[in-house]
């Protein structure tokens, strides 16, 4: 994966997007929800369900959510309205069919969680969350101690063997396997992605993977947010111009 500093003016944002032959891949907390301190405060809304059963008619079925959230969590937010979901970026996957695939976890993983509790318990305002196939360190809640907790999850890695995944305000130790980007070519190994072109929006680090599989695959990927070094094409603002861009997809 290569991750460069695209020269994006500030207004560069896709043009009018056109259903015909696209497959959406859409990130899901900083893309499609905003992103808050607790993951559990994201809930469900209307708008934006509306918006991804309208794309869906319109794509005929050529939509997945690729995050780093659950499968259940997933769900819960979208109110079940999408089959194809990555989730633990990738390490789950459920195909347009219904059919469910995942990695085996990492033996390691109670072990990390436990650690990473431990941690916790002595920085409030950070918050640890057992994914069951990976660990993750929120410490958006208390940024001052940032490095402090991305040098503790390094650590913890480092000890375990698990893989460390660092994102916007969170450090995640998974099991190793698939990306993100590797659920981008699985799902268009198959109908009804099969032969369309790959657009992947998504705001975070954790995205990269998803960029440079739709850039790789004939397609491109959007940015969501400040302008930083990506393998993205192009860019939206933010989370409000991701959703206007989709409702206005024809």
């Amino acid at each position: 994966m290569t991750v460069t500093e695209l020269d994006i003016p500030a207004d560069a944002a896709p043009a009018p997007l056109a259903l015909a032959k696209a497959a959406l891949f859409l990130d899901l907390d900083g893309t499609l929800a905003p992103i808050v301190a607790r993951p559990q405060d994201v809930v469900a809304d209307p708008r934006r369900t509306g918006i991804l059963e309208s794309l869906m008619r319109g794509l005929e079925g050529r939509l997945a959510v690729v995050s780093g959230r659950t499968l259940c969590d997933i769900d819960r937010i979208l109110e079940g309205r999408v089959p194809a979901v990555a989730a633990v970026h990738g390490l789950v996957r459920r195909g347009a069919d219904g059919v469910v695939t995942q990695t085996e976890p990492h033996p390691a993983l109670p072990e990390a969680v436990a650690a990473l509790r431990l941690f916790a318990a002595g920085h409030p305002g950070m918050i640890v969350e057992d994914k069951g196939l990976s660990a993750t360190l929120h410490y958006r809640g208390d940024p001052q101690h940032a490095q402090v907790a991305r040098r503790e999850a390094e650590r913890i890695a480092a000890r375990t063997g698990l893989m460390l995944q660092p994102g916007d305000m969170v450090a995640e130790l998974r099991t190793p396997g698939p990306t993100k980007g590797d659920s981008v070519e699985a799902f268009l190994a198959h109908a009804p992605f099969a032969g369309a072109t790959p657009i992947f929006l998504g705001d975070d680090l954790t995205d990269e993977d998803g960029f440079a599989a739709a850039e790789r695959l004939g397609g491109y990927g959007v940015l969501v947010g400040r302008k930083r070094a990506t393998a993205a094409r192009l860019r939206l603002d933010d989370v409000e111009a991701a959703l206007s861009w989709l409702e206005a997809a024809r």
